[in-house]
């Protein structure tokens, strides 16, 4: 077993959910955010299956992850 960081953003038609610490390109989506969350959970196991340990980000793991928001002038 092996715990992921899921990053899930909210947008007017559904939501999206990603990973952080994976090789490439993973996503889920779905109409709420448990939907997208199974979604990603899904698409994490195909991934590491495809690709195997090569998936994995080991040199720099996400310890912590924040969003944040801010102001720029354009």
């Amino acid at each position: 077993m092996r715990q992921f960081k899921i990053i899930v953003e909210k947008h007017p038609d559904g939501y999206v959910a990603y990973p952080l610490g994976l090789k490439g390109i993973v996503i889920g989506e779905g109409d709420t955010y448990e939907e997208a969350l199974a979604d990603v959970k899904s698409a994490i196991g195909f991934h590491i299956e495809t690709f195997g340990m090569d998936s994995f980000e080991e040199e720099s793991p996400v310890l912590e992850a924040f969003v944040a928001e801010t102001g720029v002038v354009v």
